[in-house]
């Protein structure tokens, strides 16, 4: 999956979560590196078998997990040829008598949890290691029994530190006046006397160290010397034996490397499964079913990190239709559902339960592809609308039938005209390969497009009018608002204001926002990998595309008109003032404002510039007699703005200095 859609969707902090939920080194990393898998079956497999840890845990069972403490050592050191201590035998004994009890144990649930059980039904029982651990060593030291050798050495040892004590306590006797204290010290490893300075002349021996202060010297007695110097000599054998002995269980551990690699590495499995488990229990996860028909059906579905504080989503597509466009307010929930559904599917993909009622089904992608958030960036000097562009241009790098393609906010960052133009261009060619796509908006155009394409559905977050509210609640089949007038209503807004703003806003989506919605073509062949979007959709084959649309259902804002006895272009015709027609070369509709010239051309009001068009390049759309009530209705009120029509008229009635009409720029 790409990394930026990991990001979006919150993926990162899924894999920490479920770290946290480990014990082991070992199941930590394997949380840490989780990603979303592909193989369908595979998924399958994951999910029952982190429902059968689920459900071992929700029924109070206390799974023996061995622990793995000082095995990560033991497994990057074993085979290296290091000499491992006694410390390390310790923790290796502990780790194999945690496997055998894990093993017994989980035989014992068999029944109740097949598939994890096989996992430790593949651990290897190692008790010839184990039983030489624990004949060998006891509590972090090497038992007198590891060798015949170290027995004798030993009692050497003990016969030696008898004759130190009586020898010891026979000078202590005799020099106890002239003694600093009545302590036996160390020096550099020999027993020492601590003498007062002025009465050093009456001990035999050599003074190894003498107090901070001067006034205390530290001497080794003669009688002690040769007594030392065999005590030293044992130590060594000794150490020399308990290097052997500790040589020979490195040796015996290596030659199990492959048993204790393998019981290691299940532990680790188990103790990453478990944390599924235990992560799956904090949002009362469920598994779901698993398909690769692109059939998503979710009840009650929560994002997991916001837990019971979100008002369930209930969401499906994949069957009548791929494609849906979620509209409503702002911080309606739009956003969150896009997310919502993002990471339930990653999540889903890496084997985890997801917060969802019973039942679910969800779908199996090669890629999650989303543009989701500002993508803004002033080091890169990017707009929010390049970014978006920047990243639309990424998912139809990638897009076809296993692709989930997530975003929100079409048409944002840019002239509305143009942006809802290239947004539906964008939503056909994602549909023409199969994509199953979920989009949020706030435009009324890309809405009836949906409404009026199969293969599309309309989607909107409900709102409560009354409190001013969102609901947070997704209904499909439905087209939401931004309630833009009832919010500001609501809070105090003059009722004069708001008709005001509504005229405003007709008058400009009558001039302004006119599109042609068709049915997406079932696939592009002049998009190939050798050739850009921009490439494919030039203006020449724009216009044919959409010439050859003309055929299909379409829509404008005022009316729908359906025309199938003939795919050709009209023919050219006379147009006159006040006509609504549509210039497909340019996928824009505008009002015809100057009539046919000599050349054949004609005036266009198109977003409030004039353009020169030939009539063969003009359609019909909506004629004057359909648009303007009687033949006697004041065409300027549509083609002239308010201030010029001011201008007009008082010009009318008086002259009026330095007075003029500014026309718009004609191209």
């Amino acid at each position: 999956m790409n990394e930026n859609t990991l990001n979006s969707l919150g993926y990162p902090q899924i894999q920490k979560n479920v770290a946290d939920c480990a014990l082991s080194y070992l199941g930590k990393r394997y949380a840490r590196e989780l990603k979303p898998m592909v193989d369908a079956h595979l998924i399958q497999i994951r999910l029952e078998e982190t429902a059968e840890a689920a459900a071992l845990i929700r029924f109070g069972a206390s799974i023996p997990l061995p622990s793995l403490d000082g095995m990560e050592t033991i497994m990057d050191l074993l085979g290296t040829g290091y000499l491992f201590s006694e410390r390390d035998f310790s923790h290796l004994a502990q780790f194999l008598r945690s496997c055998a009890q894990l093993m017994k144990y989980m035989e014992g649930k068999s029944g109740a949890a097949p598939t994890v059980s096989r996992y430790a039904a593949s651990m290897i029982l190692i008790e010839p290691l184990l039983s030489e651990i624990e004949r060998c060593i006891h509590s972090g030291r090497i038992q007198d029994q590891a060798s015949k050798e170290l027995i004798r050495i030993r009692k050497k040892i003990t016969v030696n530190a008898e004759r130190m004590k009586r020898k010891l306590d026979s000078l202590v006797s005799k020099h106890r006046s002239i003694m600093q204290e009545h302590v036996i010290s160390q020096r550099v490893g020999r027993t020492v006397l601590p003498i007062k300075k002025e009465f050093r002349k009456q001990v035999k021996g050599s003074v190894l160290d003498e107090s901070g202060s001067g006034q205390t010297v530290y001497i080794e007695p003669v009688e002690l010397v040769s007594l030392q110097m065999e005590l030293a000599a044992l130590q060594a054998e000794e150490s020399r034996e308990e290097m052997r002995i500790l040589g020979d269980l490195t040796s015996l551990a290596e030659s199990y490397n492959r048993e204790i690699a393998l019981n290691t590495e299940t532990v680790g499995v188990l103790d990453f499964l478990f944390a599924k488990a235990k992560y799956a229990a904090t949002m009362d996860g469920r598994t779901v079913r698993v398909n690769t028909q692109g059939h998503i059906s979710l009840q009650r579905a929560r994002h997991p990190f916001m837990g019971s504080s979100m008002v369930p989503l209930d969401f499906a597509i994949g069957r009548t239709y791929s494609s849906l466009i979620i509209t409503g307010p702002n911080t309606g929930g739009k956003t969150v559902a896009l997310k919502t559904l993002g990471l339930l599917t990653l999540m889903m993909q890496s084997g985890l339960l997801i917060p969802v009622e019973e039942g679910a089904e969800m779908a199996v992608y090669n890629e999650v592809a989303v543009d989701i958030g500002d993508g803004q960036s002033l080091e890169q000097a990017l707009s929010t609308f390049s970014a978006h562009i920047r990243n639309m241009i990424g998912i139809l790098e990638q897009a076809n039938a296993s692709t989930l393609v997530l975003i929100d906010e079409m048409a944002s960052g840019t002239d509305p005209g143009e942006g809802v133009g290239l947004s539906i261009a964008m939503l056909e060619e994602l549909h023409s390969r199969g994509a199953t796509v979920v989009a949020t908006t706030h435009f009324g155009e890309i809405k009836h497009f949906a409404a009026a394409t199969p293969g599309f559905e309309n989607a909107r977050m409900e709102f409560d009018t009354v409190s001013l509210q969102p609901l947070y609640r997704l209904r499909i089949g439905e087209a939401g608002e931004s309630y833009a007038y009832s919010i500001a209503l609501k809070l105090g807004m003059p009722q004069r204001i708001i008709e005001r703003s509504k005229s405003l806003s007709n008058q400009s989506i009558s001039r302004d926002r006119t599109f042609v919605f068709t049915s997406p073509p079932l696939e592009n062949p002049a998009l190939t990998p050798d050739r850009s979007v921009a490439e494919a959709d030039g203006p020449a084959e724009l216009s044919k595309r959409n010439q050859s649309k003309q055929s299909k259902d379409s829509i404008g804002p005022h009316k729908k008109t359906t025309t199938r006895e003939s795919d050709s272009p009209a023919p050219a015709k006379t147009f006159r003032k006040g006509d609504r027609v549509y210039a497909a070369y340019l996928n824009q509709s505008g009002i015809v404002c100057d009539v046919e010239d000599s050349r054949g051309n004609i005036g266009v009001m198109l977003r409030g510039r004039k353009v020169k068009i030939h009539k063969k390049r003009l359609t019909l759309h909506i004629s004057a007699d359909e648009l303007y009530p009687g033949d006697d209705y004041d065409l300027d009120i549509v083609l002239e703005t308010k201030e010029n029509r001011k201008k007009r008229k008082l010009m009318g009635r008086k002259h009026v200095e330095g007075l003029q009409i500014e026309l718009p720029p004609e191209e």
